[in-house]
């Protein structure tokens, strides 16, 4: 561990407990994101900050000669966290990677670990068969995911380019949505700000609200913990492999019945739980899994938190919000929504 890892996107949601498992680990990190500062947040925690707009080529001349070895690049526009801005997808996803590679080419990096979206592979979904992690990519043609899947097909193609022409190792990361407790709990979907559908519906258990299961209740979904994510990246920064792509899935996948029955276990209270009925005249949701075996086999993925120790510990972040420091706590942003909807 002779050089430093620069985790940019570090005040996010993945780049947050990356940095904090890296540095556990070992690793001297430095963390970087777009926010002015950080509230103190990494520097209490001996990792230096720097605020960084990655869309920005000569912002990276502040992090020459830090000695980097590894770059983990989780920074980039999301589909859910704004309203839909196809050339702020390009810009900071596409775009911000010839950057970050640029950096890496004249910093003689070595290493560069990234996430891509499994909606690369939307062609395979449905199947009822776990996905290849190596199967030809592809983008959904529409949707609010298709510009996304575009973005991140680009970046990942540059990455390739670049690891052909100058040696780096990669390490590309597929997963669907990693469940994490945030204080915000709000996205877009369909253009409008709204409650993630998850958080929703711990809301509703908190409250004893009957819960209905639209569609299919057996279907089944990944469900993975960041507790269980954040392993493979440390492992992937301590990887000697040229890499490749890496699913991220579940260790037991989880149907629609048992993640709501999970939740009402879990949030409702005592002698008040939630009523559970069945609506079969809604749409299934999707369904779709990934074959993560070559995870296992060559980055030891091996996740520990299976559905209820995941809701439980989900609960209890929820309760201490351990990183109000770096983000604020959830009536912030319940604020926020109120005055978006009045708007």
């Amino acid at each position: 561990m002779d050089k430093n890892v620069l985790v940019l996107g570090a005040t996010g949601n993945l780049g947050a407990y990356s940095a904090l498992a890296l540095h556990d680990a070992g690793f001297d990190v430095i963390a970087c994101g777009r926010r002015p500062h950080d509230n103190g947040f990494f520097e209490s925690r001996g990792m230096p900050y720097y605020s960084i707009d990655i869309t920005q080529k000569q912002e990276f001349d502040r992090l020459r000669g830090l000695n980097i070895g590894t770059v983990v690049d989780f920074a980039g526009e999301l589909p859910s966290r704004c309203a839909f801005n196809p050339q702020m997808l390009i810009r900071s996803i596409t775009e911000a990677t010839v950057n970050v590679l640029e950096y890496m080419r004249l910093e003689k990096c070595e290493k560069i670990i990234f996430p891509t979206t499994p909606y690369d592979l939307f062609a395979y979904h449905e199947t009822g068969k776990p996905i290849d992690p190596d199967a030809p990519r592809g983008f959904p043609a529409s949707g609010d995911h298709s510009v996304y899947a575009i973005a991140k097909n680009a970046a990942v193609d540059l990455i390739e380019s670049y690891r052909n022409e100058y040696g780096f190792s990669r390490f590309i990361l597929r997963f669907f949505t990693i469940y994490q407790y945030h204080p915000n709990a709000y996205h877009y979907a369909d253009g409008k700000m709204r409650m993630m559908p998850y958080r929703s519906l711990m809301e509703r258990a908190a409250r004893g609200e009957k819960i209905s299961i639209y569609g299919n209740p057996n279907r089944v979904k990944e469900m993975v913990y960041i507790k269980d994510f954040v392993k493979v990246v440390v492992n992937a920064a301590k990887s000697g492999r040229c890499g490749g792509f890496y699913n991220i899935g579940s260790p037991e996948r989880v149907t629609l019945d048992q993640m709501i029955r999970g939740i009402v276990e879990v949030f409702s209270p005592p002698g008040h739980r939630s009523e559970i009925d069945y609506d079969s005249t809604k749409p299934d949701t999707l369904q779709s899994m990934l074959d993560w075996s070559k995870t296992k086999r060559e980055l030891d993925y091996q996740p520990v938190y299976d559905f209820i120790s995941m809701l439980r510990d989900f609960k209890h972040e929820m309760e201490t919000e351990p990183m109000a420091g770096l983000w604020g706590r959830s009536e912030d942003y319940a604020q926020r929504f109120a005055e978006n909807a009045e708007g």
